[in-house]
């Protein structure tokens, strides 16, 4: 028998659950509190749709830190190259980049959301636009439609109300104390893929605020001793980093900063090549060449690289090419805080792993769905965020049909 199903929250996670909870026959009403759906998804594409990552899945499923066991379960039902093939079914071609990165032919994510939302629609689901949440009651919802308060019901609901990060495209975290009133734990949200905040002298703020840092590694090292390295750029801020290569170390600058108020890194300024060679450069000397002559003629350092490394040493320390090539290899930054959640690409934290079954239905409210970025997990950017977000869509929506199926069998 057809049963009445709510999703809200009109991103990739609410579009999927109703993809596949209407197909099932059920009647889908979407709800969602901007004018149009995916505002945040659409943003995201504007510099190049980037869909999912073409990474061998062992690898893949490792790129959710300490939740890959959590979202195993969800992602190997709907992995990278499903979520592929279900964009071949739009219509829309895709190929990998160079980095791996999925992206459609033409880079653009509109497109792709005008053929989903038109499937959608001819499939019968209905869109309710401009409907903010404000409670919820076991499966009885209310919202604010421009100022009008509106009561619904459902057999069943799915929420994918996405994180707190960008809240201007809807995603503002509203939603927690809504969940912790209904007795569901909620981890705090977070910034994730974020900037972070370091002290810098006045001469490198002055002179080197906005300069692209690049050709340039970033190593973390863990308590245990063990690392992590990544090469790439960022853009050095007159306050900290932002960009992809800072992105990639959030989760552990964080949980740094978190545990004891600051945290590190150590930037190798030539990883393409090792101590010994940039030492064997440096020996090539001049009578009287000044510093800054002397760097930039044997290793091309200089500008925001040359300010970094006046930054975390003395000069003491650059009196022999070997102590200078070790500097070099090794400039030490320290950060105390993210950026704010609201200037940050993604957010960590959310509904927790023990308040949902394997379905993803919270265990507090039967019939309730969670799925997408308001579960606490987080990923690295490059097509990660959104295979997660598709994922737990689908794993939610077959929740709900086996809830469903179960209800009417009873």
């Amino acid at each position: 028998m057809q049963k009445t199903v709510i999703v809200v929250g009109a991103g990739p996670a609410g579009l999927m659950a109703a993809e596949g909870i209407c197909a099932a026959g059920h009647r889908v009403h979407v709800y969602d509190a901007k004018p149009s759906a995916c505002r945040k998804f659409l943003l995201a594409g504007v510099g190049g749709m980037n869909i999912t990552h073409s990474e061998a899945y062992p690898e893949f499923i490792q790129r959710y830190y300490d939740k890959a066991d959590w979202l195993d379960a969800s992602i190997r039902q709907f992995d990278a190259d499903a979520l592929q093939d279900w964009i071949h079914g739009l219509g829309v071609e895709t190929f990998v980049g160079t980095s791996g990165r999925v992206f459609p032919k033409d880079m653009k994510a509109a497109p792709l959301l005008r053929h989903w939302l038109k499937r959608l629609r001819e499939s019968g689901v209905e869109f309710h636009m401009r409907h903010k949440m404000t409670s919820m009651k076991k499966n009885h919802l209310t919202f604010d439609h421009n100022g009008e308060t509106v009561e619904v019901q459902a057999d069943a609901v799915v929420l994918a109300m996405g994180g707190a990060s960008w809240p201007k495209l809807g995603s503002d975290g509203a939603w927690q104390s809504t969940l912790q009133d209904n007795g569901v734990t909620v981890a705090p949200l977070q910034s994730a893929n974020c900037g972070f905040y370091s002290e810098w002298s006045e001469h490198l703020q002055a002179k080197f605020a906005g300069s692209p840092l690049k050709n340039v590694s970033f190593t973390f090292i863990f308590d245990d001793g063990t690392n992590v390295t990544k090469k790439g750029e960022c853009i050095v801020t007159k306050d900290g980093m932002e960009g992809s290569l800072i992105y990639a170390f959030s989760k552990y600058l964080r949980d740094g900063i978190n545990a004891s108020g600051e945290s590190s890194l150590v930037i190798d300024l030539l990883p393409l090549h090792s101590e010994a060679q940039v030492a064997k450069k440096l020996s090539n000397t001049k009578p009287k060449e000044s510093f800054a002559k002397y760097l930039k003629r044997t290793l091309g350092i200089s500008g925001v690289k040359a300010a970094l490394l006046h930054e975390s040493f003395p000069k003491e320390a650059f009196q022999t090419p070997e102590t200078l090539a070790r500097c070099l290899k090794a400039v030490p930054v320290r950060f105390y805080k993210t950026k704010a959640i609201e200037e940050a690409i993604s957010s960590a934290g959310g509904v927790t792993e023990s308040s949902v079954d394997s379905t993803l239905m919270l265990n507090a409210i039967p019939g309730v769905f969670c799925a997408g970025e308001m579960l606490d997990w987080e990923a690295p950017t490059g097509g990660y965020l959104l295979t997660a977000c598709f994922a737990t869509g689908h794993v939610a929506a077959k929740g709900v049909c086996a809830f469903l199926a179960d209800r009417e069998n009873q």
